[in-house]
């Protein structure tokens, strides 16, 4: 027997229609396993986790709608299909074993074609389905992710923007998921005292608003630009048709998001607990990370105002200016005109409390 060979496990009391169902299928090209009673059959399930169960009803101790059970709730054996071996023919037999999850059953005595039939059946089921599900869920590989944006894009209607002037306000309604094409944008809020607070910069390439367009709520933030940039406006509608269609366009923006969530954690706690210093070096960190030309190295130069730098990390304007001196002074940066050197994006981020 070759364990490369579909494999079947025979779950029958009686030693003839055991034995004689064995011998059919090892000449037909496949790897049998057999088990004489319920309990040994289901340990023997969960062993070899065989590509079908042949299961016979009535046996002593655990009959098979006992297996079936048994089975149904180990995630391992859950979805291997199932064919119950019956001498009975009552219907209510048979509607009991469909509804406990059976795949199928045959009646005894049954004849070689009524068997193979049958598995085959079975098996070619569970390799359609096996298929349909790997394509459904693939990873998107860069050639996808390209083609669907593009397919995005191609029904976008596309808006250019001035330096700080807004995208949304919070309040808004979210008609369009929101793709940078050029240019950073900013994602900010105001707090009860006035204090301005930016939760997220999004550079070219990246969505942002998803999450509104999926609640159909209001924004609870605004929007504006850093720069001058290019933003595609992809409209709800288009998107969440292309998410009932695509499964694998569903995972990546969920990915997306429970980047964004653990991010998102991050900074809170960092708000919260950081001290002034961290908290200066977590935000050039992050305007750093959202330059497109730091991917590959350690060193970057970062244009940010100071009130912006001020909002993204939480604290006073004044603080601001005295952290960048502490920082030069550790010659972790430098002033270039109106931009910031950062010598080492290493270093500010495993800068201490």
């Amino acid at each position: 027997m070759e364990d490369n060979f579909p494999s079947v496990l025979i779950i029958e009391d009686n030693q003839e229609i055991r034995e004689s169902t064995a011998e059919i299928l090892e000449l037909s090209d496949y790897t049998v396993y057999t088990a004489a009673d319920g309990k040994s059959g289901v340990d023997k399930a969960i062993k070899h986790l065989p590509d079908i169960i042949l299961c016979d009803i009535m046996m002593p101790e655990l009959d098979g709608y006992g297996v079936l059970y048994l089975l149904s709730k180990n995630k391992e054996t859950k979805n291997i299909p199932f064919v119950f071996l019956t001498a009975k023919v009552e219907r209510s037999d048979i509607r009991k074993a469909m509804e406990m999850g059976a795949d199928d059953y045959l009646t005894k005595p049954f004849d070689d074609i009524e068997l193979l039939n049958a598995i085959e059946v079975r098996l070619k089921k569970r390799s359609d389905r096996k298929k349909t599900q790997k394509k459904q869920f693939d990873i998107f590989t860069a050639d996808d992710e390209k083609k669907v944006l593009q397919q995005l894009l191609e029904k976008a209607r596309t808006r250019t923007y001035r330096k700080k002037q807004s995208v949304y306000h919070q309040g808004d309604e979210p008609y369009f998921l929101m793709y940078v094409m050029e240019g950073k944008v900013r994602a900010y809020f105001y707090h009860d005292d006035g204090r301005e607070f930016i939760s997220n910069v999004y550079k070219k390439g990246e969505f942002f608003g998803h999450e509104f367009v999926f609640t159909k709520e209001p924004y609870n933030h605004s929007v504006e630009t850093f720069e001058e940039a290019k933003i595609a406006q992809i409209a709800r509608d288009d998107f969440l048709e292309l998410l009932q269609k695509n499964l694998s366009v569903t995972r990546n923006f969920l990915q997306i998001m429970s980047r964004e969530i653990i991010y998102k954690n991050q900074q809170l706690v960092g708000l919260a607990y950081d001290s002034v210093r961290k908290k200066v070096a977590n935000a050039l960190v992050c305007v750093a990370k959202k330059d497109i030309n730091t991917s590959n190295t350690d060193t970057c130069l970062i244009r940010i105002s100071r009130d912006n730098l001020s909002a993204l990390a939480g604290t006073a304007n004044e603080t601001i200016s005295r952290m960048l001196s502490d920082f030069i002074d550790e010659r972790l940066i430098s002033k270039e005109g109106n931009a910031i050197r950062i010598y080492s994006i290493k270093k500010l981020k495993e800068i201490k409390q």
